[in-house]
């Protein structure tokens, strides 16, 4: 279990500093129905989340995606250098896509909306953050395959795939705890986390993006080789 759990912290971690979904959280609860919105979306970025991750494992049961000895089958690492290479160029898009100096974002049209969102929209932008987000659909289904590859038992597979969702998902329990529990100085602390994370968004996911894509191509190469 702890070898699973080992090959899964790089991508749940690259999950739970997504800046998009932290962000939309915060506005979610500077607005009138916050208190509702807030937690549906965390709910359902989790269950979204639950469902890849779970689908993945069943899909590719422990026998199909390991060789033994805590050795990942060779075409799960064809699949996690195929994922190395196409985080790498994501990196390069975002970069190239990033703002230029003294410019800003565009901001998407849902953060214009947001006001108007019930708890069902709010759901479903989550369901879709989660989910549709390339990134992070791609970081689910790696680190998925990672937990099938490792060898563990059924148990230490559970166990692993928890801990992904769990830590996948601090980019909206963490500011969701922080509002409740936070008392009066958690709107100062929640909106400079917005503003930081608005600010540095494009740094953050290209970072992530290069140190994703450099692991996943080299324990594809190690492996395959």
């Amino acid at each position: 279990m702890g070898d699973a759990i080992g090959q899964i912290l790089t991508s749940a971690v690259g999950i739970g500093i997504s800046p998009v979904p932290l962000i939309a959280v915060v506005l979610m609860l500077a607005t009138p129905r916050g208190r509702t919105n807030g937690p549906a979306f965390a709910l359902a970025w989790f269950a979204a989340l639950s469902i890849v991750v779970t689908v993945v494992l069943v899909a590719t049961p422990g026998r199909s995606a390991s060789a033994g000895r805590d050795t990942p089958a060779a075409w799960v690492l064809w699949v996690k250098l195929g994922l190395g290479i196409l985080f790498l160029a994501m990196a390069v898009l975002e970069w190239r896509g990033r703002p230029r100096q003294g410019g800003a974002a565009d901001e998407p049209g849902w953060m214009k909306a947001i006001d108007t969102f019930h708890a069902g929209r709010a759901a479903g932008l989550a369901a879709l953050l989660a989910v549709a987000n390339p990134k992070n659909l791609a970081l689910a289904v790696g680190g998925a395959l990672s937990i099938s590859g490792s060898g563990t038992t059924a148990g230490g597979r559970a166990a692993a795939a928890a801990v992904m969702v769990v830590l996948g998902s601090l980019c909206t329990l963490v500011p969701l705890t922080v509002y409740f529990l936070g008392g009066d100085r958690s709107t100062r602390v929640l909106g400079g986390w917005k503003t930081w994370m608005s600010a540095h968004s494009t740094a953050i996911v290209m970072t992530g993006l290069v140190v994703l894509g450099a692991k996943y191509v080299g324990d594809a190469v190690s492996g395959l080789g």
